[in-house]
């Protein structure tokens, strides 16, 4: 009897669970069509978002297998390509689905998805109807943790303040000429995906640590989330440099 109450109420969990629910809470299943993901914009937003929530969002074929879709149907995130991209969830209620589409909503990852701008042209922007809010950016991070930390980690390739303009690679733009350029969020944000930093860099928890058999070429860069945005903080605060007006064309 007891056998049979158990097996009942494991019956009855398994019919009342919500049909989208995964042990693994941190990890996403998106679907996206081949003409979205070939443009690279999923190569630039995702490593963002995992940095931030440490939810991995993985892209798969199979949209039924798919745990958030992006195409013609669902809620207007983003436009460009000659079409509005909508989000359909086929696992509402996943808590890491869920962070994805309030991500996906919000100012800060509308603006990831604006700053995506493959040769300086920008591809995708905000739908019709969706204002973007104007006020100022607020940056969570420890500024002057970000010093210390752009000090010790990034000044022997970059000028990271006016002490060490004497000690960076000559051809290497100092952090106050990359505030200057209006995409400076974005390059700091994933600066890790960008060459030459994916050779030498780890960033804890979202990156993969060097295999033995193919280790960093140099010294490697080893930051934490934190560490990343107590920088981007720094930054943030910092002067940006005076690099003249536009040149005027005739």
């Amino acid at each position: 009897m007891l056998n049979r109450l158990v097996m009942l109420g494991f019956a009855l969990a398994l019919a009342f669970a919500p049909s989208g629910a995964r042990a693994d809470d941190k990890l996403v299943h998106l679907h996206a069509p081949a003409s979205l993901v070939e443009t690279g914009v999923m190569q630039h937003i995702l490593p963002r978002f995992t940095l931030k929530t440490r939810v991995r969002v993985e892209l798969v074929a199979d949209p039924a297998s798919a745990d958030m879709v992006l195409g013609g149907s669902g809620q207007a995130l983003f436009e460009g390509l000659g079409q509005v991209w909508r989000m359909a969830l086929n696992s509402p209620g996943h808590p890491g689905t869920e962070r994805f589409a309030t991500w996906l909503r919000s100012d800060v990852g509308r603006r990831t998805v604006a700053t995506f701008a493959p040769g300086g042209v920008a591809i995708f922007s905000a739908p019709r109807g969706v204002g973007r809010n104007g006020a100022a950016r607020q940056f969570d991070g420890d500024a002057a943790l970000g010093r210390r930390v752009s000090r010790t980690k990034c000044i022997r390739c970059h000028a990271v303040d006016d002490e060490s303009r004497m000690t960076d690679i000559g051809s290497t733009p100092s952090f106050s000429v990359l505030r200057s350029l209006p995409d400076w969020e974005a390059r700091f944000s994933a600066f890790f995906t960008l060459n030459p930093h994916p050779a030498f860099t780890v960033i804890v928890g979202v990156t993969p640590e060097f295999p033995p058999e193919r280790p960093s070429p140099i010294a490697p860069v080893t930051l934490t989330p934190e560490e990343l945005d107590a920088t981007i903080a720094y930054v943030a605060a910092m002067e940006p440099a005076d690099l003249g007006a536009p040149l005027a064309h005739q």
